[in-house]
C-alpha cells in the first residue's frame, strides 16, 4: 500500500498579543479617502473633457467609494466626526470641508449623483479662503 501524505501541522501561534488594526486609523483612512475621492469627483463634473477614460462605469464606481468612505465615517459615530474635524484642522481644504459637511445630521440621506454641485461648491468657497484653506476652525451647517 501507498504511504497517505500527511499535512503539515499549523504553524505555532507567535508569542505575545496579536497585532489587531487600529479603529482610529482605519476612520482616518476612510476620511482621507472620502475627501480625495470628492475631489477627484468634483475636478471631473467641471472638466469632464479632460479625462476621456473617465466613462459613465468608473464614474459610478468612484462615487460609491466615495459614498462608501463617508458610510464608514458615519458608522463610526462621534469617533468619525471627531476625526474627520482633526483631519480638516490638520488640512483645511476643500475635500475635508466636504466630508465634514456630508456629516452633519440630514446629509446621510443625500447621494452624491443628487447634489447640486452649484451650491455644494458656493457653501466651500464662503468658508475657504481663496487659496482653497479654511477661513474658520469648525465650518457651520
Amino acid at each position: 500500500m501507498a504511504a497517505v501524505p500527511t499535512l503539515a501541522a499549523p504553524p505555532a501561534p507567535r508569542a505575545g498579543p496579536r497585532r489587531m488594526p487600529r479603529v482610529p486609523e482605519i476612520i482616518r483612512q476612510h476620511a482621507e479617502m472620502a475627501a480625495f475621492l470628492w475631489t477627484v469627483y468634483d475636478w471631473h463634473m467641471l472638466n469632464p473633457e479632460a479625462n476621456p477614460e473617465m466613462d459613465e462605469v468608473r464614474l459610478a464606481r468612484l462615487v460609491e467609494r466615495l459614498e462608501a468612505h463617508l458610510d464608514g465615517l458615519r458608522v463610526a459615530g462621534a469617533e468619525g466626526l471627531a476625526i474627520a474635524e482633526a483631519l480638516f484642522a490638520e488640512y483645511p481644504e476643500a475635500g475635508e470641508l466636504f466630508v465634514l459637511r456630508m456629516l452633519t445630521p440630514g446629509a446621510e440621506r443625500t447621494a452624491i449623483r443628487d447634489l447640486d454641485l452649484g451650491k455644494v461648491r458656493a457653501y466651500l468657497a464662503a468658508r475657504l479662503r481663496p487659496d482653497g484653506h479654511s477661513s474658520q476652525n469648525r465650518p457651520s451647517p
